[in-house]
């Protein structure tokens, strides 16, 4: 399985927490679309005897565009690349976006799963997250959203300073009101240089609190798999047959294709990169030159990323495939460096496969990374 990302980089306003590369300006939205459409024709070769299973609108803000911009891009795809018969093709909207009359136009689109970031369903969240919609426009959305999509996932953010445990469990439960197959869910990060650290570092905002972001991952987690949702990986939770395609396979090591600026790329051996700049990146496309920067993976490399993104998923890390594709020195190191791990509880094998456990999987992202080979 393949697929196509197409990074958006437009946005209403800027969320306070954010870090993605996205511009406010609209300015040179129809420029930057048509700089999408010449990557796509550029890289139409790289993609030669591979199907294409999943195509993503990412961002960003891919709603803001109109349903004839979103169809060229899909027309540039399905004239230049072979798409499956029944791709996943998924759209990432705000509730502001998604009034009745355009869920309706979406619904008769090509377009057949919608990722819609709710974030949360409190007026005083969206406000300290700076999110351009409210809290009625959630509710609204998803109420018409699930008449016509059957697929949809939510974002939702927990650790939001100043959100209790009991709110967070409010939350839950009206985003399980709506029996949306698939729930997206993420504990709220502070990366530097945005608006969120600024005002953090100058007390206007509380310091999020780690220790609560941890208990409201486990609630989640509870109230999610007793809903009937599997916890496929860290951040993910799926009703049977509404995994998403498209980032399981970023996570099963996959190729994947990046469109647009700041977009990454991926075919198995070499990981791209494109300048995060729309300027730069619509000048470069024009002059019929691709804006990517491109390494070749090291072994080192490739079971690094393989370790970091198995253990987030519930299909672990095979010992078997470790062995099969860097050798018997990296499933030595594996076992080895793990051990530690399986005696404090926080992994566990199972079947010749590497699992982290209930009390570790908060914890992944850090025990993988003691997990690396460094050279």
């Amino acid at each position: 399985m393949s697929g196509i990302y197409i990074h958006i980089p437009f946005c209403k306003q800027a969320c306070h927490y954010c870090d993605f590369h996205f511009s406010t300006s609209l300015k040179k939205k129809d420029k930057l679309i048509n700089a999408l459409v010449g990557e796509l024709e550029l890289r139409k070769n790289e993609f030669n005897n591979i199907t294409v299973e999943t195509i993503y609108f990412g961002g960003g803000t891919p709603s803001i565009l109109t349903n004839e911009e979103l169809q060229l891009i899909l027309n540039t795809i399905y004239k230049n690349y072979n798409v499956s018969k029944d791709p996943e093709i998924t759209l990432e909207a705000n509730p502001d976006d998604l009034s009745k009359d355009r869920i309706i136009q979406l619904s008769s689109s090509p377009i057949n799963r919608l990722s819609v970031g709710i974030q949360s369903f409190f007026e005083a969240d969206l406000k300290l997250m700076n999110r351009a919609h409210n809290a009625q426009e959630a509710k609204d959305c998803l109420s018409v959203a699930t008449q016509y999509f059957s697929n949809i996932s939510i974002d939702l953010i927990y650790g939001i300073p100043g959100a209790t445990n009991t709110q967070w469990i409010e939350n839950i439960k009206m985003a399980l009101n709506y029996n949306v197959p698939h729930i997206s869910s993420y504990a709220l990060t502070v990366e530097p240089k945005t608006a969120l650290a600024t005002f953090i570092q100058k007390g206007i905002i509380t310091d999020v609190d780690d220790e609560q972001a941890h208990d409201q991952f486990h609630i989640l987690k509870d109230k999610l798999e007793a809903s009937g949702y599997t916890h496929y990986e860290l951040s993910n939770f799926g009703k049977p047959n509404y995994y998403s395609k498209n980032n399981s396979a970023y996570w099963q090591g996959k190729p994947y294709m990046g469109i647009g600026p700041s977009a990454h790329s991926f075919n198995g051996t070499q990981r791209g990169w494109n300048l995060r700049n729309n300027s730069k990146y619509i000048k470069t496309i024009t002059e019929n030159k691709l804006p990517i920067e491109i390494e070749t993976l090291t072994n080192i490399d490739r079971y690094n990323e393989y370790i970091m993104t198995g253990l987030r998923t519930m299909w672990g890390v095979s010992l078997g495939k470790v062995e099969a594709d860097f050798g018997q020195s990296y499933k030595k190191h594996l076992l080895e460096a793990s051990q530690s791990f399986i005696n404090q509880d926080l992994l566990y094998l199972d079947a010749e496969h590497l699992h982290v456990t209930k009390k570790g999987q908060f914890l992944s992202d850090g025990i993988a990374s003691e997990l690396f080979m460094l050279n």
